[in-house]
């Protein structure tokens, strides 16, 4: 057997990375070091090894999986094979399988040897949902409403598993806060569900979108981050500075308030802006982290 020509594997080795979604790294790896480092205080090497863990392996297994095992609802996605989503050829999707694994079991195993009984389980329960989210014979993604609330674990449960690590008190102002990351969570899964109504019905894909419809799933998700901003109003100071960070999301999907099926497509727009408020907030939240740190 002969192996592929050096080009070909280059290439294939950007597909696999590609897959991770690198834009959304951030996303995973900040909830679980803000967590870890607000709880301990210091800079030691649980949180550099669990942030690089929650920045690229967790990613590469999250995204990697999603797109094997959508291969052929992605073919009739126009938004895939970009910063959106990989559109992993079929021959590698083998190799993207055992890249996740390959790269997630040394940093699962150390965070485990470090870790205690609530740290063990809640990353058991967030690489549970990774997996359960696409991979065949679960497919969370399809059950309509499970499939929001298995995307918010995702985002999450890195916060929970930084705080258990650190041995970090449960707080009223930490749970509310954690509430709050959920429901955005939820409102960010449902609102992007809505532009792939059309590719997902076609694939034979249920979804909160595709079963509640495009209108109904636009005004849920608004109603889900007014309630995460109203959530962080009852934390202690300085989080209910924190209540601000939903407006810009609110703001974005409001005017496809009365959005309909077959519009639902023109949500793409907003999606790529939430992208970009992603990282806004993140600048403002983590202002708001050294306002806490310095109080």
């Amino acid at each position: 057997m002969t192996s592929p020509p050096r080009g070909s594997l280059r290439r294939d080795i950007a597909q696999i990375i590609l897959s991770s979604r690198p834009v959304s790294w951030i996303n995973t790896a900040f909830p679980f070091a803000a967590a870890y480092l607000l709880s301990t205080r210091e800079v030691d090497l649980t949180l550099i090894i669990g942030t690089l863990y929650f920045l690229v392996p967790y990613n590469l297994a999250m995204y990697g999986i999603n797109d094997v095992f959508d291969y052929a609802s992605d073919l009739a996605n126009p938004r895939k094979g970009g910063i959106e989503g990989a559109l992993l050829a079929p021959r590698i999707h083998r190799a993207t399988l055992w890249s996740a694994a390959i790269t997630n079991i040394p940093f699962l195993a150390y965070l485990v040897i470090v870790g205690n009984p609530a740290s063990w389980v809640w990353l058991a329960v967030s690489v549970f949902a990774v997996i359960a989210y696409s991979a065949r014979g679960l497919r969370f993604k399809e059950r309509p409403f499970l499939d929001s609330t298995t995307s918010s674990l995702h985002f999450v449960t890195p916060a929970i598993v930084g705080l258990t690590l650190a041995d970090a008190m449960i707080t009223s102002t930490v749970a509310l806060v954690l509430v709050a990351f959920f429901l955005w969570g939820m409102a960010a899964h449902a609102f992007g569900a809505v532009q792939d109504i059309g590719p997902d019905r076609e694939g034979g894909i249920g979804s909160i979108a595709t079963v509640i419809g495009a209108r109904a799933t636009v005004r849920l998700s608004l109603a889900l981050w007014t309630l995460a901003g109203i959530a962080m109003l009852f934390t202690a100071w300085p989080g209910p500075l924190g209540a601000l960070l939903a407006v810009p999301y609110i703001v974005n999907a409001a005017p496809w308030w009365t959005v309909t099926d077959e519009s639902s497509p023109g949500t793409n727009r907003a999606w790529r802006r939430f992208i970009t408020l992603n990282y806004f907030a993140g600048f403002l939240a983590t202002m708001i982290l050294i306002l806490a740190w310095v109080s």
